[in-house]
């Protein structure tokens, strides 16, 4: 990590996330874009991002495997923010993953089908800047415990900017009923955290909140958000 960048990581943990924006928005601009699975902590992360910068630049992956849900909110939030959201798209079509990988490679192989449908994605676009911003929280897990507000992302090799990482769900909830921001409804009926329609399942009382995801299997990242140079 450059120096600078060092110096202001330490600082900015005493930041909130406005700050840390403003901070992002000021120092790369343009070269600096938002990550957005659409989640709780993403609609408030662009609700804050608006109200200081309302060109904001916003992508998401799509992988074609999206719940309609998630579909529909990405056009409310366009329409409420008056954003365009870039909706990178993997290069194999599901069709094309098929043929090449054989059916519901997500069944046999999830590491393979991330990589492919979302890792690969994203590595192209950040290739194309200099920060990115993600909602990631040390509450969502023990893989993101240790994330620090402004970081090197070593495996992608830019500045990684996680503004809402010391926030609970319960702060995230009341941000959204104070506010009336607009939200995936899957979040009521027991799904805390949305992916594909083929690796995600509502949680049960009791189950660690990112159980829904790729239940079944060892895995609880699709690969975006470890630090190092494994998918």
């Amino acid at each position: 990590m450059p120096e600078t960048l060092e110096t202001v990581r330490k600082v900015a943990e005493q930041w909130d996330a406005q700050r840390i924006l403003a901070w992002g928005f000021a120092r790369y601009g343009p070269q600096m874009a938002m990550a957005s699975s659409f989640g709780l902590e993403d609609v408030v992360l662009i609700d804050i991002a608006s109200s200081i910068e309302p060109s904001i630049s916003v992508f998401t992956l799509d992988t074609d495997f999206l719940f309609p849900e998630t579909y529909e909110l990405i056009e409310r939030v366009e329409a409420r923010y008056g954003l365009v959201v870039e909706r990178l798209k993997p290069d194999l079509s599901p069709i094309q993953q098929a043929d090449q990988h054989a059916p519901s490679l997500w069944q046999r192989d999830p590491d393979l089908c991330c990589r492919i449908r979302k890792v690969e994605p994203l590595k192209r676009k950040l290739g194309t800047l200099k920060a990115w911003v993600t909602g990631v929280r040390r509450e969502q897990s023990p893989t993101r415990a240790n994330a620090q507000k402004v970081e090197w992302d070593e495996k992608f090799g830019l500045v990684k900017l996680n503004p809402l990482v010391e926030w609970t769900t319960g702060e995230l909830w009341d941000y959204v009923r104070t506010y009336h921001v607009p939200y995936n409804p899957l979040h009521d009926r027991s799904y805390p955290s949305i992916g594909c329609t083929h690796c995600t399942r509502p949680v049960q009382p009791g189950e660690d909140p990112r159980a829904g995801r790729w239940s079944g299997f060892n895995k609880t990242e699709c690969g975006l958000h470890i630090a190092g140079g494994k998918d």
